[in-house]
């Protein structure tokens, strides 16, 4: 199991994995401590479970306290942070469902039209809570049929009880436009990105008003996207057998233990635990253990 360390009454471990039984699926099983996330955001949806302590989950404009029994679900590309709420930290299930398996439920099980996603980011929920640890334990064993099964029962479930449709989206506002245009341009030029200045000149606007414009667009100023950027690249990197050292040369951090910090506080494990899951997932499915 990746990163783990057991013993100590505040010891921290982490697994983040795919089971190739369940395509479009990762699973997080944690206990941290005093391990944070920092602000970034998913392609996809993100449902967790804390199975013992707290978890503060630093929304745009609240903080939420999961707790055992509760439902946290994050709709794709919402920024949010977390930490833990409580000195003994907090353990828990995630399950991160892609976009395009949430909506194959969606237009399968309910009447939602468009995008579909959460109108609420946490519930008071101890049954789904229950099936999303199921996932967990069926993955691990080796039972694609349950983790299968469960998972679909469990985002239906949750889709019916607190599911809408997302709004669409608004022609984008001048403001908007420059903003998706200095995305475009970051993601374009990783690993050598302009200053604030020299993107706010090529753009034609100031550097406040892009920075402003930013963050209303994508709820985190430029250089916290980036970051979010870099890393998602890196994943990408290292599940195609990228050296993690390489890897955070190709995606612009100056250095692995550079590439180490910020890979560990968005994906919650550290870049070679992650390739390493990814390697064995992958390559092999191991068969159910005694």
């Amino acid at each position: 199991m990746a990163s783990r360390r057991e013993g100590a009454r505040d010891s921290e471990w982490a697994r983040h994995w795919q089971y190739p039984g369940v395509p479009g699926l990762d699973l997080l099983r944690a206990r941290y401590v005093r391990h944070s996330f920092t602000r970034h955001s998913h392609e996809g949806f993100v449902l967790g479970a804390v199975r013992r302590g707290v978890e503060d989950v630093v929304m745009p404009g609240e903080t939420i306290r999961a707790r055992p029994g509760t439902v946290v679900m994050i709709n794709p590309e919402v920024p949010h942070s977390a930490h833990a709420g409580v000195p003994e930290g907090w353990s828990y299930a995630t399950l991160y469902p892609s976009s395009t398996l949430v909506a194959a439920i969606a237009e399968e099980e309910t009447t939602l039209r468009g995008t579909a996603g959460f109108g609420e980011t946490i519930v008071e929920d101890e049954d789904t809570a229950q099936l999303i640890r199921a996932v967990h334990r069926a993955a691990e064993e080796g039972n694609a049929l349950a983790a299968d099964s469960v998972l679909r029962v469990a985002v239906a479930r949750l889709l019916h009880r607190h599911g809408q449709s997302l709004p669409r989206r608004e022609p984008l506002a001048t403001g908007a436009r420059t903003a998706a245009l200095a995305r475009e341009l970051l993601q374009q030029r990783m690993a050598e990105p302009p200053s604030l200045e020299q993107l706010a000149r090529e753009l034609g606007t100031s550097p406040f008003a892009l920075l402003r414009g930013f963050k209303a667009a994508y709820g985190m100023p430029p250089h916290t996207w980036l970051t979010n950027a870099r890393v998602r690249t890196a994943r990408r990197l290292l599940e195609s057998g990228t050296p993690p050292a390489a890897a955070a040369a190709a995606v612009g951090f100056t250095d692995q233990p550079h590439l180490n910090r910020h890979f560990s506080r968005i994906v919650g494990v550290p870049p070679g635990a992650y390739q390493r899951e990814r390697a064995r997932t992958y390559k092999t499915v191991e068969p159910p253990g005694p």
